[in-house]
């Protein structure tokens, strides 16, 4: 029987889901914590562990979140994923997806190197730069955090005092300084979620009244959405692009240009929208894949 590792942080639906599907497919999965991963090196056989269970001898890795944690914490996480990697063992996705995909200045870079199209963004460390960005952006713009999910801690800043206070903040605190301008949208965006090159599923997510923000964690709506050719193209080389064999690729419809932009790429991404929009069974098939893949 095939023996597969899931890295999580805590329990809940997609661990639940991960394992109802492991059932189905006939494989043992073993939900461990990703904060609990150990390393030994030396005289015998070392290797990577969490739980108490060597995640050497597994026949894959899924690497279903990234939890919080400094940075000496999560660098050496992904030097555990990388040493897996070393030794053979699949792990999904690959450490460096995960590395580029979790940093959404470095995601933007490596779609620009491809040629995608994005929104113009701003990315620096000090608050005079940040306002200087700010005003040439026109006086608007949506702050992110440079690490984040589902649409939590973003702001749309439109008052130039209320910028000069955010920016300011935000570098008392040492973080980066991450500016996107506003597109102007029809109300929705789309999520398609990429497995090993192809479009396994998309959905639409609208947002709910007053709110800009389109994610389902925070009130927008989901649909099944059938993605036409150009969809496909540019969700296929945004993973591709960040070395990713999954990944849920946002895109979003520019009015004023008539462009798709690429907004997010999301290399550990959630499914449970997405299964409950189009009915199709993600957890079976990520596992299904590995399970292939490590044969």
């Amino acid at each position: 029987m095939p023996t597969f590792a899931a890295l999580v942080s805590g329990t809940g639906w997609h661990v639940e889901d991960l394992l109802r599907a492991a059932g189905r497919l006939g494989v043992l999965l073993h939900a461990l914590p990703f904060a609990e991963v150990e390393a030994t090196v030396g005289p015998g056989r070392g290797g990577v562990a969490s739980g108490g269970v060597e995640l050497d001898a597994m026949d894959g890795v899924l690497v279903r979140m990234m939890p919080p944690g400094s940075l000496e914490q999560v660098v050496f996480r992904m030097d555990a994923l990388q040493r897996l990697t070393a030794v053979g063992v699949p792990v999904w996705n690959p450490p460096k997806a995960v590395e580029a995909a979790v940093d959404k200045y470095l995601t933007l870079a490596l779609l620009e190197r491809r040629g995608l199209p994005l929104p113009e963004t701003w990315t620096g460390q000090t608050a005079a730069s940040a306002l200087a960005a700010f005003d040439a952006m026109g006086g608007d713009a949506i702050v992110k955090p440079l690490f984040g999910s589902e649409g939590r801690g973003l702001m749309r800043v439109g008052d130039r005092e209320l910028a000069w206070r955010c920016f300011h903040s935000l570098e008392r605190l040492g973080s980066v300084i991450y500016l996107q301008k506003p597109i102007r949208h029809p109300g929705h965006d789309l999520r398609l979620f990429v497995l090993q090159g192809r479009v396994l599923a998309a959905m639409r997510r609208t947002a709910m009244e007053g709110e800009w923000r389109t994610n389902v964690a925070i009130g927008g709506r989901a649909e099944s959405w059938t993605p036409d050719a150009d969809a496909e193209r540019l969700a296929v080389a945004a993973a591709e692009a960040v070395g990713a064999v999954f990944a849920g690729v946002d895109l979003i419809e520019d009015l004023d240009t008539g462009r798709r932009l690429l907004i997010e790429v999301n290399a550990v991404p959630g499914w449970k929208a997405l299964a409950g929009a189009t009915g199709v069974d993600v957890a079976a098939a990520i596992l299904g894949s590995l399970r292939e893949a490590s044969r």
